[in-house]
């Protein structure tokens, strides 16, 4: 397993998705390190929740899940949904 060199923050993913931060903080609340979910202390005063590509991944899977069981709110950017594509080699890791 390659070590994490990226992370991306919350906001930072729920403007990429087009969702709600407050509802993916929700969905990932159960979300353990090994799920690619971690919390970055020193960004603000109580740290930010932060995600790996694999974490990201691990999320739109639930994000899809909830979607489909019609337990989801709507997109913010319905028109402007932002598909991640991360190829192995993006960051010269190897994936994480």
């Amino acid at each position: 397993m390659a070590a994490i060199t990226t992370v991306f923050t919350i906001g930072h993913v729920a403007r990429m998705l087009g969702e709600d931060e407050h509802w993916l903080h929700e969905l990932s609340i159960d979300m353990e390190p090994e799920d690619g979910r971690l919390h970055v202390y020193g960004v603000g005063e109580d740290g930010v929740t932060a995600f790996t590509r694999d974490g990201i991944n691990n999320l739109q899977q639930i994000i899809a899940d909830h979607r489909a069981a019609g337990h989801a709110p709507h997109k913010l950017r319905s028109s402007e949904y932002i598909r991640l594509r991360f190829s192995p080699d993006a960051d010269g890791a190897g994936g994480d």
